[in-house]
């Protein structure tokens, strides 16, 4: 008979696993559709690095993107990391996704390049480095795994956090990509997740547990020996008084009748 632990009953499937991750993608394609068709200087609505103007960036850049091929590859792994982040951390969730959009956005605006800087590739890295790292910190078989696969998948994007010909030549923000991944690894040490710890049945497994005031070990002497406990001494109670069964405050004389022959 398999039974599940306690923390396996953290990890359930709901509709908001796949609808939160697919309205998100939805209003990015309706971003770039109103781009393309009514509005072409949608751009301005990014982040513009150290002006108040491009302050208004931070909240909407995730829903611009400069062109087709551009949306198209923060589309797949928007969704994918969304319903994982969804699905594995539900209790964080909304902290981590709507923080990571906050501030992957205000590392963007501080560290940026005078240009106008979109796309939900900033999120996608604070995403990515927060469940890499959140998984190996909680050694959850189920999360660790979570991480491998991370890394299969995005352990290539770190090429693209950096200043490179490559990545002046395709006009990438490798500013967003260095902020997001340290806000989401940052991320992983601030938010606690007291849902995967492992539960404690036993007084030696508390953190602050100290073995030399268990009665066990203290049969033992600093080198180890068992130290025999003394023989307890024998105390011999006093015998309570018993009265006679016959004993009476009554005075009783008895007299004696001889028979007859």
């Amino acid at each position: 008979m398999h039974t599940h632990s306690s923390i396996d009953k953290n990890f359930y499937f709901s509709p908001s696993v796949i609808s939160i991750p697919l309205a998100l993608v939805l209003f990015m394609w309706i971003g770039f559709y109103v781009d393309f068709k009514w509005y072409p200087q949608l751009y301005e609505f990014g982040i513009l690095p150290k002006t108040i103007k491009g302050l208004r960036g931070i909240p909407f850049h995730v829903f611009i993107h400069g062109d087709f091929k551009h949306l198209l590859n923060n589309t797949f792994p928007a969704f994918f990391l969304i319903m994982a982040l969804r699905y594995f951390y539900r209790k964080q969730f909304w902290n981590v996704l709507l923080l990571g959009i906050l501030f992957s956005g205000l590392g963007t605006w501080l560290l940026g390049r005078n240009s106008y800087h979109i796309g939900a590739s900033g999120l996608i890295y604070c995403l990515v480095s927060f469940m890499f790292f959140k998984g190996i910190m909680t050694k959850y078989f189920r999360l660790v795994a979570l991480s491998l696969t991370i890394v299969i998948l995005y352990g290539g994007i770190l090429w693209f956090m950096f200043p490179s010909e490559h990545v002046a030549k395709e006009g990438i923000s490798w500013e967003a990509h260095f902020a997001g991944f340290v806000v989401g690894v940052l991320f992983s040490i601030m938010f606690k997740t007291p849902q995967f710890e492992k539960p404690i049945y036993y007084d030696w497994e508390h953190p602050d547990f100290d073995p030399s005031q268990a009665p066990f070990f203290k049969q033992f002497d600093a080198k180890g020996n068992f130290i025999n406990p003394p023989k307890p001494e024998i105390v011999e109670e006093p015998k309570p008084e018993v009265e006679g069964y016959f004993t009476s405050s009554i005075r009783v004389i008895y007299e004696f009748l001889g028979g007859k022959n």
